[in-house]
């Protein structure tokens, strides 16, 4: 069965990266423009991953995770953003983040790590 990844992000440029990374490693994706779009997809669909960006309008990444940790608090969710900031890496962890990515990424090097949270 093929893993379906829901990408958050605030930026066509990096939706379409991500899309572009994730489908040719063979998985299905579906796209959402900010936390709240993010939101509304993930509670119409069935997901096996989800990656955020943290900052976005309407409602930001860190508010995203801890919506979507109250509905399920088993799907794997990473962060795909710009921020390094350990601070921010907490919050994200304290929301139900299971991992951080930093922007840009490698598509090789995304795609091994996406491998490894889904096989686990």
């Amino acid at each position: 069965m093929t893993a379906h990844i829901l990408a958050v992000d605030d930026s066509a440029t990096m939706r379409d990266m991500v899309k572009d990374t994730l489908e040719t490693g063979g998985y299905e994706v579906t796209l959402a423009e900010d936390g709240q779009d993010g939101l509304n997809k993930f509670q119409s669909g069935k997901f096996s991953l989800v990656i955020a960006d943290v900052n976005m309008p309407v409602m930001d990444g860190i508010t995203m995770i801890a919506e979507i940790r109250k509905l399920d608090e088993e799907i794997p969710i990473i962060t795909l953003t710009t921020e390094a900031e350990e601070s921010m890496k907490q919050k994200g962890r304290a929301a139900g983040a299971d991992g951080w990515i930093v922007k840009p990424f490698r598509p090789a090097q995304f795609l091994d790590i996406i491998k490894q949270i889904l096989d686990n």
